[in-house]
Formats: structure tokens, C-alpha cells, sequence
């Protein structure tokens, strides 16, 4: 019997690279976990727990202005929230409906200055609760085009704290795989990506992103700081990318900024 060492590599990254993202969270569910393969991450992540959660409203849907406010959203946790989002993997819930409606009749910690979203707290499920019974899960079942690159830049959240050690802007692709991804699962994986890369200081205010959709990112992992791998639909005791961050040097060239 052949083996493909090459998808082998690849499948060894994509499984050390989610092994990496539980013992940042959860080191001590990483110590009790076989983090080798697919079935001890599995085993790892589904005794996480969901202690804590960020509901996220969105009344329109812009892909590069929403991961422009996720970041920003990001910066502005303190070092308690940021923590406690972290244990439970970012866990978060996007809603339908319009934030400028329900801003008065519940705690919203940030909302765009467009008002197309708005992100509670990281908190219990029971401080959400009655928000997420008003509104609907968002349903958004498009599929993501490939082939559309669009720029942004990350904006300062006015809590964030400019680090001891500061750095120039840096410039970064941000590729999302469209195979299989439909609008829904693109927020999924970004919103994961994005406010993590954030906790671990990969991006910040004055950080510019080209947002590039293709089929599926290349499979060579060291262009990228940050990755999103989730079981692959097709073969479950598999993994596949399905977002990442390149490194500064990986860029590719400029695009228009929205």
C-alpha cells in the first residue's frame, strides 16, 4: 500500500496547529488528550464546555467590514473577557436583526459605527439568553465567490492599549477557502481567526488585510502565522484549512481598499 506523504504533512500541520490553538485555551484539557490525531482534538474540544459565549447581531452583511469591527471588537476586551472567550474557543452566536432596535433593551459592549452589527460581552449563555430567544439564528446560506480580493485596514478600538514593544503596520493576506463554505461558515471562521490572531498580538490597529477567496489555500503552511482547520465534510477523521493569516512576507500585491 502507497502512502501520500505529502497530504500526510499537510494533515500532521493542520492537526499540530489545532493541537497549538487547545493549549493556548485549555492546557489542561490539552494534558488529559491524545492531540496526535483527529479523534483526542475531537475528544479535547467536546469537553471544553460552553461556559462562555459572544452573541454577535448583524442586520447587513459586508464580509471585509464585519472582520474590520470583529478585530476591532477584539481589541477592546480586558484581559478578564479576552481570558474567559479564549477557554471556550471564541465561542459566539450570530443573530439576525438590527442593533439600533435592541440597544436600548440590551447591553451591547460594541456596534459598528454603520450599524450593520453590534457584539455583546463575553459572558454565561444565561446573560444572552433572552436576546437570542427574541432573535433568529442568521441564516445566510450563499455560497462565497472565489476570486474576490478586498483590502481593509484594522481600525483602533479606543480601549486598546498600544504594547510596551510597538511595531509598524503590517500587511497580511487573509485567504478563506470557498469549497464548501457558504456565508454562514465564512463568519465562523473568521470570527475564530480574526479575534484570536488579535488576543495573541498577529494583528493590530493600523494592520492591513486583503481579504482573498479561493477555492482552497495552498497546502504549504509555513506562509502562515494562523490557521482555521475544521473536520473536512467528505472525511471526517480528516482535516481541512479552511481560513488562515499569512506572515507579513507573504503578502501578495496591493488591492483597492474598501
Amino acid at each position: 500500500m502507497t502512502t501520500d506523504t505529502g497530504t500526510d504533512a499537510v494533515q500532521g500541520s493542520l492537526r499540530a496547529a489545532v493541537a497549538e490553538r487547545l493549549r493556548r485555551a485549555r492546557p489542561e484539557l490539552a494534558a488529559r488528550h491524545d492531540l496526535s490525531t483527529a479523534a483526542g482534538l475531537a475528544a479535547a474540544g467536546a469537553a471544553a464546555g460552553d461556559d462562555t459565549l459572544v452573541a454577535v447581531v448583524v442586520r447587513d452583511l459586508d464580509l471585509a467590514g464585519w472582520a474590520r469591527q470583529t478585530c476591532a471588537y477584539a481589541q477592546g476586551l480586558d484581559a478578564a473577557e479576552a481570558a474567559a472567550w479564549r477557554r471556550a474557543f471564541t465561542r459566539t452566536v450570530f443573530l439576525a436583526g438590527d442593533p439600533e432596535r435592541i440597544g436600548a433593551r440590551f447591553p451591547l459592549a460594541r456596534t459598528a459605527p454603520d450599524g450593520s452589527a453590534a457584539w455583546t460581552a463575553p459572558g454565561p449563555p444565561g446573560a444572552t439568553a433572552a436576546l437570542r430567544r427574541l432573535l433568529k439564528l442568521l441564516q445566510a446560506p450563499a455560497a462565497i465567490r472565489a476570486g474576490e480580493d478586498t483590502a481593509f485596514e484594522i481600525p483602533r478600538h479606543p480601549a486598546y492599549r498600544t504594547p510596551v514593544v510597538s511595531r509598524p503596520p503590517l500587511r497580511r493576506d487573509l485567504c478563506l477557502a470557498t469549497v464548501d463554505c457558504t456565508l454562514a461558515d465564512a463568519l465562523v471562521h473568521l470570527n475564530h481567526l480574526l479575534a484570536e490572531a488579535v488576543m495573541d498580538g498577529l494583528l493590530a490597529p493600523g494592520d492591513r488585510l486583503v481579504l482573498r477567496t479561493v477555492p482552497r489555500p495552498a497546502a504549504d503552511l509555513n506562509r502562515f502565522a494562523a490557521v482555521r482547520a475544521v473536520p473536512d465534510p467528505h472525511a471526517p477523521d480528516r482535516l481541512r484549512l479552511a481560513a488562515a493569516l499569512t506572515t507579513p512576507s507573504a503578502a501578495g500585491p496591493d488591492v483597492a481598499p474598501v
